[in-house]
């Protein structure tokens, strides 16, 4: 039976700090995507922009959650 491995405060630390950097780095995408859209007048590049912009949401809100489950989980 496999054992399960405790996570050492160090590791959590270290693990917050990651998602807090990719939080970060995430929401300045997501500026830089809202701007992208906002400023774009081709219809082709108006579509790229709205992909870009769902897919950087989407990262966005997956980090929140893992940042909610490492927050509850110490």
């Amino acid at each position: 039976m496999p054992m399960k491995r405790r996570t050492t405060n160090q590791e959590t630390d270290l693990r917050r700090q990651q998602l807090l950097d990719d939080l970060r780095k995430t929401k300045y995408a997501l500026d830089c995507a809202y701007s992208n859209f906002e400023n774009v007048v081709d219809p082709d590049l108006i579509d790229c922009s709205i992909y870009e912009l769902k897919a950087v949401q989407m990262r966005y809100r997956f980090l929140l959650k893992q940042a909610e489950l490492l927050d509850s989980a110490t």
